[in-house]
């Protein structure tokens, strides 16, 4: 599945809904940093969606130890769905032992953690089928299976009244009450075949989704799932559009794309797309160091991690897993000193130094692991996906 290959591309249309043309080149260079003046949060949010406690910082509230009373009793543990063996296996990441392992559903492909951060959901999307799988994450242990039509991934609304399930086969996002998970409305968007990953715009009123399948990105809103405009990435390289991630000064987005092997760079209000920084083959997912200044992005069809200056926007280092690897997805632990991620490929998980670099475990699992979460995590409330907290 993954293609090397180098990135040219045009900056998309701004303002008009529908597909975004092309007016202007840029090269896979010219990735632009933001202003260091930028004051993101403005002054209408989402409706019912908290306030920021940082003007610069969206994860602010999720630095490093910065745990809830509530979350702070849970156990340390870290869940890691198995796609094809349909299991969930748990690591105690002190000892890096598998601690439990239990029925994950149908298919299981993320662990998420709930908007209010008291449950954690694994997703099933095996077609026909899908499931939700709680989890208590005080005691470690599996609730009952819940049916729920094709859960490959699973978000939140700002104001968390919402459960939106990503239904990638159906190009479907499907909004379910959270506690009942009674279905309330859909909306399909037949044009994002591969519907995937997502994150919103500072305010909470816009989601940009990738497309993988399509080679397109999708910027929605978030209050009435109209779809707002369409950005066709480079048709040259057939891109795979993956994890999508707003950056913590909130004045850009990040897109990773197995296929173009780097990072597609748009603007904080998913109105253009403004750059590209190459990072590796298989580029796939991204996450934030609990200091706000870097990005660690997984490129998976390397056995590498990109170290990404948020500043510059440029690579800083880049992490090797010794013997190769399939680095894929994860999360940072709540000290910010170790990064979690599955090897998709070869049946382990990751256990990498913040600090150093250095590879500290990697624990043999169940075939196919993907969307790990390791837990508690610092923050307020969870917009979903394995760690996106704020």
């Amino acid at each position: 599945m993954v293609r090397a290959g180098l990135v040219s591309f045009a900056v998309a249309c701004a303002v008009l809904a529908g597909c975004a043309r092309q007016p202007a080149s840029i090269t896979a260079a010219e990735a632009v940093p933001p202003a260091a003046s930028a004051q993101p949060v403005p002054v209408a949010l989402y409706p019912g969606m908290p306030a920021y406690v940082s003007a610069t910082n969206v994860y602010a509230a999720a630095g490093a130890g910065m745990l809830r009373a509530d979350v702070a009793s849970d156990r340390e543990l870290v869940y890691v769905p198995n796609t094809n063996s349909d299991e969930v296996f748990v690591i105690d990441p002190v000892t890096y032992k598998i601690v439990a392992r239990f029925p994950g559903g149908d298919e299981p492909q993320h662990v998420v953690p709930a908007y209010d951060m008291r449950t954690l959901f694994v997703t099933g999307s095996r077609i026909p089928g899908g499931t939700i799988l709680p989890i208590d994450p005080r005691t470690g242990k599996a609730r009952k299976v819940i049916p729920v039509e094709d859960v490959y991934n699973l978000y939140f609304t700002p104001d968390g009244r919402y459960a939106i399930v990503v239904a990638e086969a159906y190009q479907r996002l499907d909004y379910y009450d959270p506690v009942t998970w009674k279905r309330v409305k859909s909306f399909h968007y037949p044009e994002c075949e591969g519907i995937n990953h997502m994150d919103y715009t500072v305010d909470g009123k816009t989601m940009l989704f990738s497309c993988e399948f399509a080679n397109r990105m999708l910027a929605i809103d978030a209050v009435t799932g109209k779809k707002l405009r369409q950005f066709d990435l480079d048709p040259s390289i057939n891109g795979m559009p993956q994890d999508t991630r707003l950056t913590p000064d909130g004045t850009s987005f990040l897109v990773a794309d197995m296929h173009a092997d780097g990072v597609y760079v748009f603007d904080g209000t998913a109105t253009r797309r403004t750059g590209f920084i190459k990072t590796g083959r298989g580029t796939h997912g991204i996450y934030f160091s609990r200091d706000a200044s870097v990005a660690y992005v997984s490129n998976r069809g390397e056995g590498s991690i990109t170290v990404l200056d948020l500043a510059t926007r440029k690579p800083r280092t880049k992490w090797w897993i010794p013997g190769g690897g399939s680095p894929d997805m994860g999360g940072v632990s709540a000290d910010g000193k170790t990064l979690w991620l599955t090897g998709r490929y070869h049946g382990e998980v990751y256990a990498i130094s913040t600090e150093t670099g250095k590879l500290l475990a990697r624990i043999p699992v169940g075939d196919g692991p993907h969307g790990l979460t390791i837990w508690p995590q610092p923050g307020r409330y969870s917009l979903g996906h394995t760690s996106n907290i704020r």
